[in-house]
């Protein structure tokens, strides 16, 4: 073992060193202190502008909530009107149906009445006229009747006599 390399010989143990100046623990600390406060402020301001965006977008979105409740509220009065119109114009047209049907029912049962009036009127007329032609024709058949039988019922003397009664009633 006569060749063996000077750098495995001085790595064959272990043994911790304690000379700071040789180890660099002190410029470790050094650069880990200015790290630390260096880093600080840098990580700490954008840190602390990323909670303030948070905070205005936080802020923001409450306020958009706020909006659209407030908008969310005036919509359902909004629809709630709009439904009681609704439902009114509904009643109305009902009643007005209801009033227009009436109406008509009320002028057919006129118009019925007044037909059944002019029915009657001219059945009360056509009566007459039928009972006028009536009398008429039993007048005429009575008074062919009477002449026919006259002739043979009336002598000179009752015929003169007639005569008479009739110029005194003309005259």
């Amino acid at each position: 073992m006569t060749s063996i390399s000077p750098l495995l010989l001085a790595t064959e143990g272990f043994s911790l060193n304690t000379n700071i100046f040789d180890t660099n623990i002190i410029n470790l600390i050094i650069v880990i202190v200015v790290l630390v406060w260096f880093l600080k402020g840098f990580l700490g301001g954008i840190l602390e502008r990323r909670r303030e965006a948070i905070l205005a977008d936080l802020k923001d979105a409450e306020e958009r909530l706020l909006i659209a409740s407030k908008a969310l509220e005036q919509g359902q009065l909004e629809l709630a009107q709009a439904q009681a119109t609704a439902q009114k114009i509904l009643s109305d047209g009902k009643k007005r149906a209801m009033a227009i049907r009436e109406d008509s029912e009320m002028r057919t049962i006129q118009e019925m009445a007044r037909i059944r009036q002019d029915a009657v009127a001219n059945l009360s007329a056509e009566t007459a006229r039928v009972v006028e032609l009536l009398r008429l024709e039993t007048a005429r058949s009575a008074v062919e009747k009477a002449i026919a039988a006259l002739p043979g019922k009336l002598n000179a003397s009752i015929q003169a006599k007639l005569i008479d009664r009739s110029i005194e009633a003309l005259g």
